[in-house]
């Protein structure tokens, strides 16, 4: 049995290390951010992505999509867009002379929402009450979303005017925030060796939906010991004991930490969770749900320096 299953996760990771790869080809630097957002996904869960424009948040989530050949669609946010936009509507068909449902955009696997604080807050509520639910109901009929599905969310940092932030309710739907920044001198280089490549050659699917839905199921088989489960407690403790720190990771951070942490470990192809799993995963899965006191800013203590003090301070299992 244990053999068995020790070959069942050789051929998880062969198969998740070449969607990772894959992307990796036209992505350049970023592949623990890939592997995060894939982690979002065999987890369940849906990704926050914080960056300015141009850091080729849109490519990332289209290029994960065609490796493992997902249907992908994208809505750019603005603030005339109504929750029908984005779920369907019932639209009346003379030929029938009945109610036809016509879908809208969240039907799909993978779905980019680009500036999702442009929404307005109608929709917003909206969409964020179908990713939690997986379903959407019109009119007292309910439709189930497609599987796999996943909403990569997108917010610019700078920019706030015309926006309609999200509160921290809505923000802990989100299983993980990535941060994407700026190339360094090497990475810009090397995106413009392979742009005429990127856009001639589209990314041909390396994995299968069936693929991917038997590595979802295959997550929950992942062994998380109980000195890692105190790990993951312990660190989210000592985050909200910090005296800059006004409202900490809720029970919610902590099961995002251990699900991504699991996610994580399945795609290097292991059976068992480390610290070294939980340490990568711990601030994209909290960093959104820390709010700070105001006295943090006059002592330039940022919500990542609150994440590396708990790492520093609780003892490694």
């Amino acid at each position: 049995m244990e053999e068995a299953k020790g070959e069942g996760l050789a051929v998880f990771r062969e198969i998740l290390s070449r969607v990772v790869d894959s992307v990796s080809k036209v992505i350049v630097g970023n592949r623990s951010e890939i592997e995060l957002i894939l982690a979002s996904m065999l987890s369940g869960g849906h990704v926050l992505i914080e960056g300015v424009p141009g850091v080729a948040k849109t490519l990332i989530a289209r290029s994960i999509a065609s490796s493992m050949g997902l249907e992908f669609k994208r809505i750019q946010g603005t603030p005339d867009i109504l929750p029908s936009d984005i779920i369907g509507v019932n639209i009346y068909d003379q030929r029938s002379s009945s109610f036809i449902f016509r879908k809208g955009p969240i039907f799909t696997n993978i779905l980019f929402v680009d500036e999702i604080n442009r929404l307005p807050p109608k929709t917003q509520s909206a969409l964020l009450e179908a990713m939690q639910e997986l379903q959407v109901t019109v009119e007292g009929i309910t439709y189930r979303l497609p599987e796999p599905f996943l909403v990569i969310a997108t917010m610019n940092p700078v920019e706030v005017e015309g926006t309609f932030p999200l509160s921290e309710a809505q923000i802990d739907r989100f299983l993980a925030k990535i941060e994407i920044s700026y190339p360094g001198v090497e990475e810009t280089v090397e995106i413009l060796r392979r742009y005429d490549m990127i856009q001639s050659m589209p990314l041909k699917p390396v994995a299968s939906r069936e693929e991917i839905l038997s590595a979802i199921k295959s997550v929950r088989n992942v062994r998380v010991d109980d000195n890692i489960l105190k790990y993951i407690s312990l660190l989210i403790q000592a985050m909200r004991n910090n005296r800059y720190v006004r409202l900490g990771p809720s029970p919610r951070g902590a099961i995002a930490v251990y699900m991504l942490s699991r996610a994580l470990a399945l795609i290097r192809g292991r059976g068992y969770v480390t610290p070294d799993d939980v340490k990568q995963v711990l601030y994209p899965a909290v960093s959104h749900r820390i709010v700070l006191r105001d006295e943090a800013r006059l002592s330039r203590i940022s919500v990542r320096s609150v994440v590396e003090e708990a790492l520093s301070r609780v003892d490694i299992p």
